[in-house]
């Protein structure tokens, strides 16, 4: 009969809180969050502290955005299928890899965020919309949730702060009424959210950007999340 070795079990179990590891192959970290939240800076930050592959949302390859921002009736539909797109692309590529990733914004935000935001305020014809979804729901199901979700909560006063000090011109005609519109379903969606494992970090007295410390205590918060999964 087969003697399970309790003495190599606590061996391996020690070496994965020594070298600071998770005991399985973690592949799939996604921050979420509000335009301006601070998901690039913390994506960033994390793939340099842990070694991981980060996969940002580039904004300056996105050949609708601006023209979203000018007139957004006509270039909705267009933008969230480049988006829905994109990010399935990333998911596929992350989970045929061999590398741990960080993604900056998930595929979740698409489909429970932006387009149903879009559709609500008139901006996406509900033709376009069903169809959106009824894509979304046959992508999503062929994928896995992130093994972990960061989301950023952030104040309207401060999503405000970060859009204007880094000055991007296709975000200077965003209202705010669209910016709290968003923060509102962020909360429903996060507030729901039943696919994997979720760490909520309240950004309004952070700055990870400029101070180590506060990096230091969100990359506290991601280590237990981490070594809690196995």
């Amino acid at each position: 009969m087969f003697a399970f070795n309790w003495g190599l079990y606590l061996q391996i179990l020690f070496l994965s809180f020594a070298t600071h590891q998770p005991s399985f192959m973690i592949k799939h970290v996604a921050i979420a969050g509000n335009i301006g939240a601070g998901k690039t800076t913390l994506s960033a930050a994390l793939s340099k502290h842990y070694g991981w592959e980060a996969q940002y949302e580039d904004a300056s390859d996105n050949p609708y955005l601006s023209d979203f921002y000018n007139d957004m009736k006509r270039w909705a539909f267009n933008l969230q299928i480049y988006f829905l797109n994109s990010r399935y692309k990333q998911i596929l590529n992350i989970l045929a890899g061999d590398k741990t990733v960080v993604q900056d914004r998930t595929i979740y935000e698409d489909a429970y965020i932006f387009a149903p935001n879009l559709y609500e305020m008139g901006l996406m014809s509900e033709r376009d919309f069903a169809n959106y979804i009824d894509l979304f729901k046959t992508m999503s199901s062929q994928v896995n949730a992130p093994d972990l979700m960061i989301y950023l909560r952030s104040s309207i006063p401060k999503l405000v702060n970060h859009i204007q000090t880094r000055g991007r011109e296709y975000e200077g005609s965003m209202s705010l009424e669209y910016l709290k519109r968003l923060n509102d379903r962020y909360e429903n969606w996060i507030g729901n959210y039943k696919e994997g494992n979720l760490l909520i970090v309240n950004t309004e007295n952070l700055d990870f950007k400029n101070s180590q410390e506060d990096l230091g205590a969100v990359i506290e918060m991601v280590d237990s999340e981490l070594y809690g999964l196995f």
